[in-house]
């Protein structure tokens, strides 16, 4: 029998080969797959096919190429839209593009200048009077005191744009139907984006899953059979992929039905660009309530949202010429170039699936696909950027043979729980966007009974024509709320009203746009880590919570399934890099782990031992030795004879931002702790080195729990 916790020198080398055993044994379907053998006819095969060439699919793609596992990428569309849809990106979605080959950079300098978007502004209308304004930027944002990288405001489309171009320059090729003729057999899939090729069956075989595919061919439709052994569903909030494989949505539906109007006017950018820049602008008015999402103010790209309520309201009645006058409307004037471009749909849900994995662990949704989120705070596409950067190095490890098939739940056990939480967070934040029209007499309450007493008054004996009549009539009285009559500080109700929507405004209880006690200080419980001994689960906290809405403040933690604090360091000796993060001190291009200790004896310790257990499992693995500031290169030769003969270690210098400020101060733990940090910057384990008796027994214990070895002792 095979043991994955013995001290003995070779033990963990029988751990790697008893993953490769249990693989075999009890997992041959999937093993094989990999090999990419076996029985599924005349199908092209991959590890690993995606559904769904948006920002997560894409990504996914990315990350995977990188890792040195193939892939393939089929999308339903043959061409990319240029509906803006998401557009803020926050700071730890930037960190995680920092490290593919500097998109986040390209975005840094391709966004509208950050004085443009940092404000929400609320008003009667774009040129009437400001009832408020929130500006959602701060000093530590420019200072990059918690993060590396400040958020982005980036329209979803350029973002795609830029993403194929880092594709093809890792050798990815987009493909229409045309360019690809009419035989499978000839059909390589490797590193292609395959536009206009739409998922139509899912079967699951003995070596992985037999994909259906129709594409259209110029009025021609071509079936294809296309084989993969993981199949990847990031294809979005209507997604084929769920459907096929029979996976529910959880949650609240049809929160609130919009449609979304893409418009250019320079015109209007010119004007708001000067006299009230913003991000959002929540208009109300006797005429029109609308909001206003200005994507690119230099270049007069906008977004509005309106709600419409069916059946009296349906979407076809909002053609181009409908929609320019509520433009106008919420405006206050006409300007003279205001050009619809497309107008969409959609229904808010704050819904998560039921599961993410299934089909014997072969079917992984991500992204859209496994989570819908209302809008407020931009979850939805960081969210699914994060899902598949949690992903990608578990797919990786697993393809190359090191991990066990279980570490594919860990992602549904890590992930799903911050969809979960993301959720509640997205309808909290979206209540509070509410408050607003609620103050000014508003209510969305209100217009939700009054829509549902006429449908259920008047539904079935007056004609559709007459029910929107009725319907926009009695919305005409209820904006009348908002008129100057009302809403003026001589009027007492309507000073009252202005008075606490002031009040909501600068107590924070809002719509806010940054979560970063959530965005950065969220961590995972269980999963691939070695999870907090109870007592010090206890003393640090238990489950994540809301924090308050006045103070999202993030506040540096080592807690396992965290992401890693930042802080800026130096190489030692001196260093040509000059100084950098300590999240940089994790590879973007390969799977490496970082262990980082301080120069202590019993961490030396560890560190060997997790060097050459690394060396046996064929993983790859980083030792930093965190110095305080001011050490000597005398000092810091120490360090080369504690690892030696292993070379695959950093000496850096600690470069606190607040005097007498360690690093181990900040995160609130000891020079004695060591953390060992996955291929995500998430801290995986973390321990006392003077509390090890056995390191090497230790650290055999540890990567067989983030490899997902440890349930599967014989």
């Amino acid at each position: 029998m095979l043991s994955i916790t013995g001290g003995r020198r070779g033990g963990l080398f029988s751990v790697h080969r008893g993953a490769l055993w249990w693989l075999r044994r009890c997992h041959i379907p999937l093993f094989s797959s990999l090999a990419g053998g076996g029985a599924r006819g005349d199908a092209p095969h991959l590890p690993v096919l995606i559904v769904g060439a948006g920002p997560v699919g894409l990504v996914l793609s990315f990350l995977l190429t990188k890792f040195g596992i193939k892939c393939a990428v089929i999308e339903k569309n043959v061409e990319f839209t240029r509906h803006p849809r998401a557009h803020f990106i926050n700071n730890r979605t930037m960190e995680i593009f920092r490290k593919l080959d500097g998109l986040a950079g390209d975005i840094e300098r391709s966004q509208p200048p950050v004085d443009l978007w940092r404000k929400f502004v609320y008003c009667t209308s774009l040129s009437g009077s400001v009832l408020g304004s929130v500006d959602h930027m701060k000093q530590e944002d420019f200072d990059k005191v918690i993060s590396p990288i400040s958020v982005a405001h980036f329209s979803q489309y350029k973002l795609v744009e830029l993403l194929l171009k880092k594709l093809e320059g890792i050798g990815f090729r987009t493909c229409f139907p045309g360019d690809i003729g009419n035989s499978t057999q000839d059909l390589v899939l490797e590193s292609k984006i395959l536009m206009g090729h739409e998922c139509t069956s899912l079967q699951q075989t003995d070596e992985g899953i037999l994909v259906g595919v129709s594409a259209n061919n110029v009025g021609r439709i071509i079936e294809r059979k296309l084989h993969c052994g993981l199949l990847l569903g990031t294809d979005g909030a209507r997604s084929t992929v769920r459907e096929l494989a029979g996976i529910s949505m959880e949650g609240e539906r049809d929160l609130q039905k919009l449609v979304s109007v893409h418009f250019l006017s320079r015109d209007l950018g010119r004007y708001l660009s000067s006299q009230r820049p913003g991000m959002l602008f929540f208009i109300f008015n006797p005429g029109a309530i609308g909001v206003l999402v200005a994507h690119d103010l230099e270049n007069g790209e906008f977004v509005l949202q309106v709600p419409f309520y069916p059946p009296q309201q349906m979407f076809e009645d909002f053609s181009a010429k409908v929609c320019e006058q509520i433009i106008v409307k919420l405006v206050g004037w006409e300007p003279a170039d205001v050009h619809v471009l497309d107008i969409k749909p959609w229904a808010m849900h704050a819904e998560v699936a039921e599961k993410y994995i299934c089909c014997n662990n072969r079917v992984i949704l991500s992204g859209d696909a496994a989570h819908r989120f209302p809008p407020a705070g931009g979850f939805g596409m960081n969210t699914g950027v994060q899902d598949a950067h949690n992903l990608a190095w578990k797919l990786g490890l697993l393809l190359n043979g090191v991990a066990s098939p279980s570490i594919l739940q860990s992602y549904e056990s890590e992930r799903r729980p911050v969809a979960i939480f993301n959720t509640k967070l997205s309808v909290e934040n979206f209540k509070a966007a509410m408050s607003i029209p609620a103050t000014l007499g508003l209510g969305p309450t209100i217009a939700n009974s009054v829509h549902q007493v006429i449908n259920r008054s008047l539904g079935s004996i007056i004609p559709r024509n007459v029910q929107k009549a009725v319907l926009e009539g009695l919305f005409s009285l209820g904006r009348a709320q908002v008129s100057d009559y009302i809403l003026n500080e001589k009027n007492p109700l309507g000073s009252l009203r202005l008075s606490r929507l002031r009040s909501i405004l600068d107590e924070g209880k809002s719509l806010q746009l940054q979560f970063p006690a959530e965005d950065l200080g969220f961590y995972y419980e269980e999963g691939a880590l070695v999870p907090e001994a109870s007592c010090e689960k206890t003393q640090e906290g238990g489950k994540l919570q809301h924090s308050k809405r006045a103070s999202r403040e993030y506040i540096p933690s080592a807690k396992v399934g965290s992401r890693l604090p930042h802080m800026l360091v130096r190489g030692l000796p001196a260093s040509s890099e000059g100084v950098f993060s300590t999240l940089d001190l994790v590879s973007g291009d390969k799977l490496e782990f970082v262990l980082i200790i301080a120069p202590v004896k019993e961490s030396y310790e560890i560190a060997r031992a997790t060097l050459m257990v690394v060396d046996e499992l064929k993983l790859s693995a980083k030792i930093c030795i965190m110095w305080p500031r001011g050490s000597t290169d005398a000092e810091v030769e120490e360090s080369r004879s504690e690892l030696s003969p292993w070379t695959n270690h950093i000496d850096v210098e600690e470069v606190p931002r607040v005097s007498g400020s360690s690093w181990w101060e900040m995160c609130r733990i000891s020079r004695k702790n060591v953390l060992l940090v996955r291929p995500d910057e998430h801290i995986a384990w973390r321990t006392e080195s003077d509390r090890v008796r056995d390191a090497e027994s230790e650290i055999r214990i540890v990567f067989s729990h983030i490899l997902c070895l440890n349930s599967h002792q014989v």
